[in-house]
């Protein structure tokens, strides 16, 4: 989020796309509530069930599965033909002004500049600024033949967000990637042809009302009532009214999630409603800790603290940090803040914390200890390299490899093929249990030879540490009661196998045996870290005695940091992830405050837990005042300009350099070179393009109006092993299928718990009650749902919350399947469900960006059991 749950409350109008918070987040889903009641604020649902949150709704708006960016498209091209724009935050704040280079080609035909169709990645080198000055008012120019583009940037074809630098990274003897430039041309009157905010304008007038109804399915005038409420916030150029976008796994789970949540930023930073109370783009997280995993590196790419990981290319810390490290490319008139520039220190006082005293200036503080892929290791490609006997083992902590999919058929059989299989659990689950999947016969069980260990671990009311929930709130909770049995913690479990894998490389060396050796441990019982003592350490210390020569502040060695501002590239710091910094410092656990005091009003609550980073509650709010500094809606104000103290104050931790004037124009999107929000992307941020383009689902049932020769987005390239399989029209598989979850049900492990389990005793498959009518199915009666890859059984329950529309003038249906039932679970569930998975029926493809697997939208056939 770059707001948090309880400033909701603070809106006055709500678009919830993607997300169903009434069910799947209804704690959080009060303050929205709080916003209706009290702020009389309006909201807009747009979804393909009419859901509870719907339900609550000023608006709801069916929409086909997967058409997301269209609809967006079409409320940005609204705006701007309507003049419901923030201009001056748009002119002073973003990016539109800036110019880009000549050769940039938008995707009339599907494609953008630079697509290379036989290795299905973009050559990105024409996504690039245009050098130069003020261009206001001049005549417009060809771009230098010195700037045209002529350098093949090495490129993975994946995105790379705000360093725009590949995972991968350049092989050996590659031509550098290009860079952007120092200065910028610009022209602040947003009429140049190549400006940002003219080629948005060009990218989306396609999107108009009618365009919209073919591919979404919402009639043109609903359409038009929604895009008209929605930028009503902006009507006769008001900028004290805000509205807030809100989604959830609903717009990630696409191959081409990562550019729906584009097109809403992009919307949101063209209406000046990024930084402010009730404003931003929210993500609701969908477990109590995902944000921490994120922020921990729970993903192949990056490190913690989002720095990024190092490829071969980088053959000593400098060269990595040369590539990683962005310059700052602005305006020359305009400054920025680049906080990026500071990734040395980060990285640096990373590697101290990793290895410690054996981390030293003359070593590179061991970077060469780390690894440095050279691949895609995300989830999809994890499972199909296992498929492909590359991977011969896996530990599944905690993560149901099984049932998550997608076509869990294949990871059943990947499973089969690897050599040995660790899971820890609180109950045998679907993964550690693989070989009794349903259709696995016991003369094919004698065939599998793969080692199953199952650890029993510790539930989280077992366990302390921290949640990080969707708001970025570092919470720390303490232990109820003590793990039952055998069962562990879970950092003894990972410790003690840490620790005998050390031995063994003590024992019997190894080809690299450096970096397992010499990875700090130092815990008081290393066999059992304390996780006040991890926290204290992803926090971070000094290493040595530091003085602040501004404020003459000393800070002793071995003390714990108050803030990230006090991290060396020297080695006399350490931080085991530079946004935690100040989560525990000398003055003690700020993840364990519960201040209730709230003297704004706005829900701010500093002293409730820590926010990172620096307990800030939402980021990016310097654009929450104007160009001089002052508020945009006092009442609501966050930060402002302080002229007799010549700073920076306010309610929230000012997201800026606090002794910035407003005269010298910093841009308030710090970790942007620009300083500017982005609605363009330039270079190698994005795999698949600057601008969002509405693309197909893999499995659609339509060609792309917008561009029928070019359906899908294409950079997803398709996995090619037996078992990938994907579906058609002309196969039969005519029904749009979409998954979710229940409130009644969490994931895949309440199904243990009998509560849970009496709520909703068995699963089922949402059907169009005309649908229904049609093909003779009753209520309750058993259906079976087929996809290119398996199917799935389960009673019909027949409802008008899902209406048929008109796609591209054709009738079509979507059915929806909620993801909780598998073939493991309790006594009371037995003989009430046939044993097969949601995610037996899901396609192998991801985004080229995220790599999410695409769960919301595929094509299916379905039949009478």
């Amino acid at each position: 989020m770059t707001n948090g749950w309880i400033d909701i409350k603070n809106t006055d109008m709500m678009l919830i796309m993607g997300g169903n918070p009434a069910e799947n987040h209804p704690c959080g889903f009060k303050w929205a509530i709080e916003a209706k009641i009290h702020r009389n604020a309006k909201t807009i649902v747009v979804d393909p069930r009419l859901t509870r949150t719907a339900a609550t709704a000023d608006m709801y708006v069916q929409i086909r599965a997967g058409s997301d960016i269209a609809f967006l498209g079409g409320v940005i091209n609204y705006a701007i033909q309507n003049n419901r724009i923030a201009h001056a935050y748009l002119v002073h704040y973003t990016n539109a002004a800036l110019i880009i280079q000549d050769g940039f080609k938008l995707p009339d035909d599907g494609l953008y500049s630079g697509f290379d169709p036989v290795k299905q990645t973009y050559d990105k080198a024409t996504w690039n600024y245009e050098e130069g000055g003020d261009l206001t008012g001049k005549p417009v120019m060809p771009t230098p033949a010195s700037q045209q583009p002529h350098v093949q940037g090495s490129d993975t074809g994946q995105g790379q967000g705000y360093q725009a630098a590949s995972p991968a990274g350049p092989k050996g003897g590659a031509a550098p990637a290009p860079i952007l430039p120092p200065k910028i041309a610009f022209d602040l009157s947003l009429q140049h042809p190549r400006c940002v905010f003219q080629l948005l304008k060009k990218q989306y007038e396609r999107y108009t009302p009618e365009m919209v109804e073919r591919i979404t399915g919402i009639p043109q005038e609903q359409f038009l009532k929604a895009a008209d409420l929605y930028t009503s916030v902006r009507k006769d150029g008001d900028m004290k009214k805000v509205s807030t976008i809100i989604y959830a796994v609903g717009w990630t789970q696409h191959s081409f999630g990562t550019q729906i949540i584009r097109t809403a930023a992009m919307l949101q930073l063209l209406m000046g409603n990024i930084g402010r109370a009730g404003g931003g783009v929210n993500a609701l997280r969908g477990h109590s800790n995902i944000q921490g995993a994120t922020d921990m590196a729970g993903i192949f790419d990056i490190l913690p603290g989002y720095l990024k990981m190092p490829n071969p290319g980088d053959v000593d810390l400098a060269t990595y940090l040369k590539r990683i490290t962005p310059t700052p490319s602005k305006p020359d008139p305009w400054d920025s803040y680049n906080y990026w520039s500071n990734t040395s220190k980060f990285a640096v006082s990373f590697l101290k914390a990793m290895y410690g005293p054996a981390a030293t200036k003359e070593n590179d503080f061991a970077f060469h200890y780390l690894p440095k892929i050279d691949r895609n290791y995300s989830w999809v490609n994890i499972w199909n390299d296992m498929y492909e006997g590359k991977i011969k083992g896996i530990f599944a902590f905690g993560m149901n490899g099984v049932m998550i999919g997608p076509d869990s058929q294949k990871n059943i059989a990947a499973l089969k093929k690897a050599d040995w299989l660790v899971v820890c659990e609180i109950y045998p689950d679907e993964t550690s249990e693989f070989w009794r999947a349903p259709g696995i016969s016991t003369d094919e069980m004698k065939q599998i030879h793969t080692t199953v260990y199952r650890l029993p671990g510790a539930g989280f009311a077992e366990k302390d540490g921290t949640f990080v929930n969707s708001a970025r709130w570092l919470q720390w909770k303490n232990v109820a009661l003590p793990p039952p049995g055998e069962a562990r913690l879970d950092q003894e479990i990972l410790a003690t196998i840490f620790l005998e894998v050390r031995q063994l490389y003590q024992k019997d060396g190894g080809k690299f045996p450096d970096p397992i050796l010499n990875a700090s441990f130092a815990y008081t019982n290393p066999y059992s870290p304390s996780l006040a003592e991890v926290a204290k350490e992803l926090n971070g210390k000094a290493t040595a005695d530091l003085t602040d020569p501004k404020t003459n502040v000393t800070i002793k060695a071995g003390q714990q940091l108050p803030s990230f501002a006090w991290l060396k590239d020297d080695g006399t710091t350490l931080s085991g992830n530079w946004l935690y910094c100040g989560s525990w410092t000398e003055a003690g656990a700020m993840t364990q405050r519960r201040g209730t005091e709230d003297p704004s009003g706005l829900g701010v609550y500093p002293n409730w837990a820590w926010s990172w980073p620096l307990n800030r509650r939402v980021l990016y709010n310097r654009a929450s005042c104007d160009v001089d500094g002052k508020p945009w809606d006092p009442p609501r104000r966050l930060v402002w300009w302080d002229e007799p103290r010549q700073t920076w104050a306010g309610v929230d931790v000012p997201d800026f350099k606090a002794d910035s004037p407003p005269k010298d124009h910093m841009g308030p999107f710090i970790m942007n070179p620009e300083g500017l929000g982005r609605l363009f992307v330039p270079l190698a941020g994005m795999a698949d393009g600057p601008f969002p383009e509405f693309y197909e689902p893999f499995e659609s049932p339509i060609a792309n109006p917008l561009h029928p020769n070019q359906s899908t987005n294409p950079v997803v390239k398709k996995y090619k092993t037996d078992m990938d399989n994907y579906g058609t029209v002309d196969q039969g598989f005519n029904v749009i299928c979409t998954t979710y979850r229940l409130t009644e049900h969490y994931h895949y492990w309440t199904k243990n718990n009998p509560m849970n389990v009496q709520l909703v005793p068995e699963p089922f498959v949402e059907v169009p009650a005309e649908l229904a009518d049609r093909m003779g199915i009753h209520g309750g009666e058993r259906v079976k749902v087929t996809s290119a890859r398996s199917h799935y059984i389960a009673k019909a329950m027949v409802t008008r919350r899902i209406r048929p529309m008109k796609i591209d003038g054709r009738e079509m249906f979507q059915i929806g399947i909620p993801i909780h039932w598998g073939f493991r679970g309790i006594a009371e569930d037995e003989g009430k469900t046939a044993k097969t998975l949601a995610n037996q029926l899901t396609p192998t493809a991801i985004d080229p960006n995220a790599f999410t697997p695409e769960f919301k939208g595929f094509l299916v056939k379905i039949e009478k059991a």
